[in-house]
């Protein structure tokens, strides 16, 4: 299923609709699922009250669970600026434009003096050096190395878990990064004081905050190699600032 999209800037791409790479992490419910910021496992428990079952093996006629969880801890999720604003934003409503231009970089973070582990800016540079000015991105899908599936089934609570540099934003914005995915826990170091740094710079918050999304927790298979795709950033219509998603990629067909 062939499809070919005109970009704003009037840039055509074609790409197989039938050929989607899933990026997001799938939420389960149960023990040994990767989390963050020391919440909860999700549950997904059917309802029972004295006239209803929701469980057909429990002799129900159809399946109706309650789900429990945290979008900003448990699983792939996509968030705004009213991660941080006391002025209330939904992503639901900041996210207008879900298919971007995207490219995808393979980066191993660099310890430094304090035994962080950080994604410097001049790594950065150095990772997006080869854009194709054809192609100009407005969505960056950062992978982190190594890359294992132990970050399918990972709890990054208390681990002081890599980050994003803030002088990296700097290059973002000068390039049109709109869109920022990463297979982290956060762009921020976990525990920084409420700092956030990365956070408000790439939403100029509170100067002037911006639609810009941040993706978190995905998960980029080996297979899939660096380069330029068609990112469709798919939510969940929650009014939040932050909500379940499922970001894919698609080959461009030359």
């Amino acid at each position: 299923m062939l499809a070919t999209i005109e970009l704003s800037n009037a840039i055509k791409v074609k790409i197989n609709l039938a050929q989607p790479i899933d990026i997001s992490m799938p939420l389960v419910s149960g023990t040994n699922r990767t989390k963050a910021w020391y919440v909860d496992d999700i549950t997904i428990s059917p309802v029972i009250t004295e006239n209803f079952v929701g469980d057909v093996n429990l002799g129900g006629n159809v399946n109706f669970r309650n789900i429990s969880f945290n979008p900003h801890g448990n699983g792939t999720h996509t968030e705004c600026v009213g991660h941080i604003s006391k002025a209330f934003y939904s992503v639901n409503d900041m996210l207008t434009q879900t298919h971007n231009l995207a490219q995808l970089v393979s980066i191993t973070p660099k310890i430094i003096a304090n035994g962080d582990s950080v994604i410097t800016a001049i790594q950065l540079e150095k990772a997006l050096k080869n854009i194709n000015p054809n192609y100009p991105p407005t969505a960056l899908v950062i992978r982190t190395l190594p890359n294992t599936n132990k970050k399918l089934n990972h709890n990054y609570s208390n681990t002081n878990a890599t980050y994003l540099a803030v002088e990296c934003v700097e290059l973002l914005h000068k390039l049109g990064i709109k869109h920022l995915l990463i297979d982290l826990p956060s762009v921020d170091k976990e525990i920084d004081n409420g700092v956030l740094a990365t956070h408000h710079a790439f939403w100029n918050y509170p100067t002037q905050p911006n639609t810009n999304t941040i993706t978190e927790m995905i998960y980029v298979p080996n297979k899939i190699v660096d380069g330029t795709y068609m990112l469709n950033i798919m939510i969940a219509p929650f009014h939040n600032d932050a909500t379940p998603s499922k970001p894919v990629l698609f080959k461009l067909i030359e």
